[in-house]
């Protein structure tokens, strides 16, 4: 319980604190439990859809959806998103881009990804609204939960960019049991909503899991390779980043799978 509440006090809002101290290697084991974290965001979407669509029209209801997710985080991963491209688009060597990262402003480069990234998650979810009521829901509750696993695959296979920060603290202490719990969290959320939203891609569900989670698994080891070679590891702001981004791939693996398949 100790080790959820810091998952949470660590990536939402939640005003949540853990009394005592906490050591790093309890930060580094609480990653097991990031998806549980996209459980509370999931619901909290579809929650608010079903309340939301009933006073507004879609759009609006979509975009208000975006806005709550990135409030339910306090902006965290965008930040994180936004740190690591303009550190990505400045010239010069490795420790350079790193200051960067650290720096606390936003240059224009993490002004436009942030612009753009929202833009791309409202036009995914009003595709989505197009097909049923079951599949926009289930891919409202599902959207948080496989970009958080993703960042736990992400810090397993990945590295410290640099020797402080939050990042180290989580990439230094993963090992191979958080991955196996918070993988099997995953499997078990995937299954569950079958239950509740039974005509979900019919008979190939389980194709579609299989799909979405081995797209979600190579996105997020091509995006710890490319900044293993940008940055010479990873940081709290690259898995941000990649949080933010796999989250987009999520939603376009949804749509091409529901406009072939369905």
């Amino acid at each position: 319980m100790r080790q959820l509440l810091l998952v949470f006090q660590f990536l939402t809002i939640i005003p949540l604190r853990v009394k005592g101290k906490i050591s790093e290697k309890e930060i580094g084991k609480a990653s097991a439990f990031f998806p549980l974290v996209g459980v509370f965001q999931g619901a909290l979407l579809v929650t608010a859809n079903f309340i939301l669509i009933k006073v507004f029209p879609v759009e609006l209801t979509n975009g208000l959806l975006v806005l709550l997710l990135v409030l339910s985080n306090g902006g965290f991963h965008l930040d994180g998103l936004a740190d690591t491209f303009d550190a990505i688009a400045a010239k010069g060597d490795k420790e350079k881009k790193l200051s960067i990262m650290k720096g606390g402003t936003i240059g224009p480069v993490g002004v436009i990804v942030i612009v753009l990234t929202l833009l791309l998650k409202f036009l995914a979810l009003n595709s989505l609204s197009n097909f049923s009521l079951s599949i926009f829901h289930l891919s409202l509750f599902l959207m948080p939960i496989l970009p958080k696993w993703t960042m736990v695959i992400s810090m397993f296979h990945g590295k410290p960019a640099r020797e402080e920060g939050l990042g180290r603290i989580f990439i230094n202490r993963i090992g191979f049991k958080e991955v196996v719990i918070s993988t099997s969290t995953l499997l078990m959320l995937l299954i569950l909503p079958l239950v509740f939203f039974s005509s979900y891609i019919s008979n190939s569900r389980y194709a579609f899991y299989a799909v979405l989670v081995v797209t979600m698994y190579f996105s997020c080891r091509m995006w710890v390779s490319f900044f293993n070679r940008k940055f010479g590891g990873l940081t709290g702001d690259t898995l941000g980043a990649i949080s933010e981004i796999t989250e987009i791939i999520f939603l376009l693996t949804v749509i091409v799978w529901s406009r072939l398949f369905i």
